[in-house]
């Protein structure tokens, strides 16, 4: 994969520049993540905040998670695509949605985690780790 790899939300309105690999890519399967998502599951690349570049105007939804800490999340004020969520006490790192690179092919998840909330239609791939909950 040659970095930088360049990314947008639905309308345009937010662009960014992805500018080293994910540190890792994970799916999670938690209740909150299938609503986000629509899906079964939610992809997830995290990301070190300097390794990023981000455009455009967004807004800031958050709520409490279950360890405590707050969910933050950041949005296209326009279209309402997700882009990333992060934890305000740990600014530095990010939960990039990397389904809106124009290259997805870094979507390969080496976890999963929250499976006991998984649907059970879907089966999880071998070779991969797997964590009931939040590791």
């Amino acid at each position: 994969m040659k970095y930088p790899i360049d990314g947008a939300c639905q309308c345009g309105a937010v662009s960014y520049r992805l500018l080293k690999a994910p540190s890792m890519v994970v799916a999670c399967h938690c209740k909150a993540c299938q609503k986000l998502s629509t899906s079964a599951f939610s992809i997830t690349a995290m990301v070190d905040i300097k390794d990023i570049e981000f455009k455009g105007e967004m807004a800031e939804w958050s709520r409490p998670a279950d360890s405590g800490n707050i969910s933050a999340a950041r949005f296209c004020k326009t279209c309402g695509n997700r882009l990333y969520h992060f934890n305000p006490d740990e600014p530095e790192k990010i939960k990039l949605k990397p389904s809106n690179l124009s290259d997805t092919s870094i979507i390969n998840p080496t976890a999963h985690v929250w499976v006991s909330e998984k649907q059970a239609w879907y089966q999880i791939p071998d070779g991969v780790k797997v964590f009931d909950k939040q590791p």
